[in-house]
């Protein structure tokens, strides 16, 4: 019987690789996100709590996005890897 997809993702979710990815990729995503949503804000001053709150929400989703995707394409590659050996 093939691994389950949840062993698969919570295997790949224990490699430093798809960790360190996610938060290179993540953060490079996230502030282009910042520059182009409120860089107008921080350009001028203007920073409020709201400016802040959106600022750093753009990071983290960005770097969540890139997680979940580094670790589905893990995931597949284990879970296909394991098929192979067992044929």
């Amino acid at each position: 019987m093939p691994a389950s997809l949840r062993t698969c993702y919570i295997r790949a979710l224990a490699e430093p690789a798809v960790w360190r990815r996610a938060a290179r990729l993540g953060l490079v995503v996230g502030l282009i996100q910042v520059a182009l949503n409120q860089g107008d804000h921080w350009v001028r001053g203007e920073v409020t709590r709201l400016i802040l709150l959106k600022s750093v929400s753009s990071i983290l989703v960005a770097v969540l996005v890139v997680l979940l995707a580094s670790a589905s394409t893990r995931a597949d590659a284990i879970r296909s890897s394991l098929h192979h050996e067992k044929i």
